[in-house]
């Protein structure tokens, strides 16, 4: 996030990292990435804070274990995961109900962006990497990724909700208006996406976001990052935002065996619409100010939006 948590107390970082083994001289804020909050320590370890009131940190600390898992049982050396604290955790609550923490290797190299296009030869290291992820087996502490919406009841309140006044910020009322102008299309698409949903495959192990933004190039190397929605799927949750064409999708298919479903793939692409949409409404209906973080989400509203109604 490049909004920093106002209420977040950065004091609580430095005893928290001792039990990795870690005495911080130097804290900076990494105003990256977005949904999570990030610190350099002393220009070796990333840390991550993440609000655990918006997502499940049970399900967050299994996310954790099994990209550590796969990186150190299962030697995936593209997996960048989460270093073990001195009891072995991955992840820890800093205080009792908001924040937990994960620190993970400060590695060298340059991300790219979400939306960003990728060359075909790019697209084939990445689509290498999802196959021999999908072929490893999934580790015990690997969370299941249900197809259902999981923010489904905020959207369809919010569509509901749209008769009266939204409060919570300077792009709540904008926001209103946008879901009613296309509450129409959000309802035809909420029925596209239950009539893709009954068509289920077998399970691997999946990334989730496997998009530019976090896919670091270090070198001749390709490593991926932001392992917390790491889960059982059907292998589309990955290949819909890597391939691109059938040359994407028979290299996958040669190396596993699985030719991609292209039902599948389209139900994932909507699904990923959706829940960008459920998440964004949730972000203007509570407190929010005129940030960058929330300009941004604004954009990405609008513009989901907008596809969603093509």
């Amino acid at each position: 996030m490049r909004d920093r948590p106002e209420e977040f107390d950065q004091g609580l970082l430095r005893p928290a990292l001792r039990e990795w083994g870690i005495d911080a001289d130097r804290l900076d804020y990494a105003p990256v990435g977005f949904g999570d909050y990030h610190w350099v320590a002393d220009e070796r370890w990333f840390v991550t804070v993440a609000d655990v009131r918006r997502k499940s940190y049970d399900e967050l600390g299994r996310a954790m274990d099994t990209a550590a898992a796969l990186s150190e049982e299962a030697g995936l050396d593209f997996v960048v995961a989460p270093l073990r604290a001195a009891d072995g955790a991955t992840l820890r609550r800093l205080d009792r109900h908001r924040y937990a923490m994960s620190v993970f290797p400060l590695l060298g190299g340059a991300a790219g962006h979400f939306g960003e296009e990728q060359a075909p030869d790019e697209r084939a290291i990445v689509i290498d990497l999802l196959a021999e992820l999908h072929r490893t087996p999934a580790p015990l502490s690997t969370p299941v990724r249900p197809v259902e919406l999981a923010n489904r009841a905020w959207l369809e309140d919010a569509i509901q909700e749209t008769n009266r006044p939204w409060l919570g910020g300077p792009y709540a009322e904008p926001a209103r208006e946008l879901i009613a102008e296309h509450a129409g299309v959000l309802r035809r698409r909420l029925a596209d996406l239950d009539r893709l949903a009954d068509k289920t495959g077998e399970s691997v192990v999946t990334h989730g976001e496997p998009h530019p933004g976090n896919l670091l190039r270090a070198g001749e190397r390709r490593l991926l990052v932001d392992w917390d929605t790491v889960g059982l799927a059907v292998p589309e949750r990955d290949l819909w935002l890597v391939a691109r064409d059938p040359a994407d999708l028979a290299r996958y298919a040669d190396a596993t065996g699985h030719t991609p479903d292209p039902t599948a793939l389209e139900l994932y692409r909507l699904r990923w619409a959706l829940d960008d949409v459920a998440e964004f409404v949730a972000w203007f209906r509570s407190p929010h100010g005129r940030t960058p973080d929330a300009e941004q989400s604004w954009d990405g509203l609008s513009g989901t939006l907008e596809g969603l109604a093509r």
